[in-house]
C-alpha cells in the first residue's frame, strides 16, 4: 500500500493542510465517528458529566482517542487520509482560525511526537476547519472526524 499526500501551495507558500491523498492498494478504510473530549462520567442520555478541561486539553484528549481508535481498528496515525475539525466559537475576527478553541499548535505538538509526517509544517493530510455555534454538550469546544486507510 502507498499513500501519497499532495502538498497545498498558495503563492509559493506551503499551507498547513494537504491538497489530497491518493491511496494505492490497502485493504479498505476506517471512518471514525466524531471524537470529543468528555469526562469519564459523561452520559449523553441524561446530560451528566461534561467536557474534559480547556481547549488544549480537549484537543490532546481527542487526538489520543483517535490514535487509540485507529490502532484498535487495524490502522494508525501514519495511515490518516483526511481529518475534519469542528471548532466552537467565539470567532473574534470573524473566522474560525481566530477562535481561541482552534489549537493548531496542540495538533502539531501531538503529531510531532506520534506521527511527524502529519505536522502542518511538513505534509499534513487534507483537512477542513469548520466553525460551529454548538456541539453535543455545551462545554465541548472541538470535535474531530478522521478517515484512515487499512494497510495491506
Amino acid at each position: 500500500m502507498e499513500l501519497v499526500t499532495h502538498k497545498k501551495m498558495k503563492g509559493g507558500k506551503l499551507m498547513p493542510w494537504g491538497k489530497g491523498t491518493v491511496v494505492y492498494g490497502g485493504k479498505g478504510y476506517v471512518f471514525l465517528a466524531g471524537n470529543t473530549a468528555t469526562t469519564e462520567n459523561y452520559d449523553p442520555t441524561s446530560g451528566r458529566g461534561g467536557a474534559a478541561g480547556d481547549a488544549a486539553t480537549q484537543w490532546r484528549s481527542i487526538l489520543t482517542n483517535i490514535k487509540a481508535d485507529l490502532e484498535e481498528l487495524g490502522s494508525s496515525l501514519e495511515h490518516l487520509v483526511k481529518i475534519t475539525q469542528y471548532v466552537k466559537g467565539p470567532f473574534p475576527n470573524g473566522g474560525v482560525l481566530s477562535s481561541p478553541n482552534f489549537r493548531l499548535d496542540v495538533m502539531d505538538e501531538f503529531f510531532a511526537e506520534h506521527c511527524p509526517k502529519h505536522c502542518s509544517y511538513n505534509n499534513p493530510p487534507p483537512s477542513e476547519v469548520i466553525g460551529v455555534a454548538a456541539l453535543a454538550h455545551p462545554d465541548l469546544v472541538v470535535e474531530i472526524v478522521a478517515i484512515a486507510v487499512l494497510p495491506d
